[in-house]
């Protein structure tokens, strides 16, 4: 009798994982800056906040419970992991999650996790208080973000043991997980002073520009680190990666030039996430044709999508709603038709004789993670507003929530580039306007 050789860990998967990681991690101050061009000037550094803080509230509740809940062996019909590694216990340099230390692995899912929450910030920009913000991120990472994760990565997940659907890098339990939960954030809030009234347009588009960048370049450790080792599985990724995002953005400007006559700075910038958002469950289970189609779709369905908060009458700020939530949702399903057997190793799609079965698979997840998502982050959001409130005063909102929030403009600093200052005094003394 032969035994099983003990796990050992290979140092190229090491190297390339170590490399992903802190590109996923960077992500996060990429989206800050992405979300902080997007909004207006006396809100910029309450958006940059909101996301940097995120960094700290998840690696704490992720560390302490996070890691065992989401990646434990299965405690409840595949629902959910158990604590036996609560605060990292009984994980050390030496032990191995397949060919990587089991440290490095649960680090790079937790910058997954970080990301996830910071995502939902956009959907409530310039109206959240902050308080509010600190309380709502960890509870919510732990009740709506970890349980997704175990159903689709854990040992034995529903979603992926159970079920059989499909999802390399996270389309349900980060894009549609954040963009449901950044919809039913909305709908607590309710919309910004001067919805659908007055012109909310992006204060700086090149700071806009410079966040999808750092955006793009960080998610091709997302998606192809997601292979969890240095080879063809996370080369074909990276590739898929590239091509949807290029093909996102041409959507997208196609989709402006068409309907509005122009194409647009943030639209490029937008149409390029809308790709990335799609191709992020897809990247590991299609071809490159299959990556072209997925962020062709997602760039023309996402930029009409965004405009849906007009005629529905949420205030999706920032477009978390039409772009992750619905790009989300396009990746996922179109794994359904364009899945070949030499990405996936047996499940193919419906365009690759696979038939309807796996899009039925992706499109229950689909379902069930959305709604799921919606109704916890809908309770947690009402229940906090009525503990301690969770939409900033009419004033602060008028103001800014950079003075009134937290003392400072982003004009202190130079962040605005030219332009007088503005002094505290000054801006703390206008008197708010009377609503209409």
């Amino acid at each position: 009798m032969t035994l099983a050789a003990a796990p050992q860990v290979n140092t190229g998967d090491t190297a390339w994982l170590l490399a992903a990681t802190a590109l996923v991690l960077l992500m996060t101050p990429g989206l800050a800056l992405f979300y902080g061009g997007m909004v207006r000037t006396k809100s910029v550094l309450n958006m940059l906040m909101m996301s940097f803080v995120s960094i700290a509230l998840v690696t704490v509740v992720w560390l302490a419970a996070g890691y065992s809940l989401a990646f434990g062996n299965d405690a409840f019909g595949g629902l959910i992991g158990t604590l036996d590694h609560a605060g990292m216990n009984g994980v050390g340099p030496a032990d191995v999650h397949g060919t990587v230390p089991t440290l490095l692995f649960a680090t790079f899912q937790l910058t997954f996790a970080i990301i996830t929450a910071a995502l939902i910030s956009g959907a409530v920009a310039d109206r959240t208080k902050f308080s509010a913000w600190l309380v709502f991120v960890p509870v919510w990472a732990l009740v709506v973000y970890v349980p997704v994760a175990h159903w689709v990565w854990g040992p034995g997940g529903w979603i992926a043991a159970g079920l059989g659907a499909l999802d390399f890098a996270g389309g349900l339990p980060v894009e549609i997980t954040s963009g449901a939960s950044g919809l039913a954030l909305c709908l607590v809030l309710g919309p910004r002073l001067g919805f659908k009234k007055d012109a909310m347009r992006p204060h700086n588009l090149p700071m806009v520009i410079l966040g999808a960048g750092l955006l793009w370049f960080g998610w091709f450790g997302f998606n192809a680190g997601s292979a969890l080792g240095a080879n063809g599985l996370a080369a074909a990724a990276f590739l898929n990666t590239l091509a949807a995002g290029c093909t996102g953005l041409l959507g997208w400007l196609f989709v402006e030039q068409r309907r509005d006559g122009h194409p647009t700075t943030l639209g490029a910038a937008s149409g390029a996430v809308a790709g990335l958002v799609a191709i992020t469950p897809s990247c590991g289970t299609v071809s490159l044709l299959g990556a072209l189609v997925v962020g062709l779709a997602a760039g023309v369905v996402c930029s009409y999508a965004v405009s849906w908060k007009f005629r529905l009458n949420y205030d999706d700020s920032l477009d978390v709603v039409g772009v992750h939530l619905v790009g989300g949702v396009i990746g996922t399903l179109l794994i359904g038709l364009f899945a070949e057997k030499a990405m996936t190793g047996g499940t193919e799609g419906l365009f690759y004789g696979g038939g309807l079965a796996q899009l039925g698979k992706q499109l229950l997840a689909v379902v069930v993670v959305a709604g799921y998502a919606f109704t916890v982050t809908y309770g947690l959001g009402k229940l906090l507003d009525k503990a301690m409130g969770f939409r900033a005063g009419e004033e602060q909102e008028y103001t800014g929530l950079d003075l009134t929030v937290h003392a400072e403009t982003a004009y202190d600093h130079g962040v605005l580039g030219a332009g007088a200052p503005v002094s505290h005094s000054v801006v703390a003394d206008r008197k708010v306007k009377p609503r209409a």
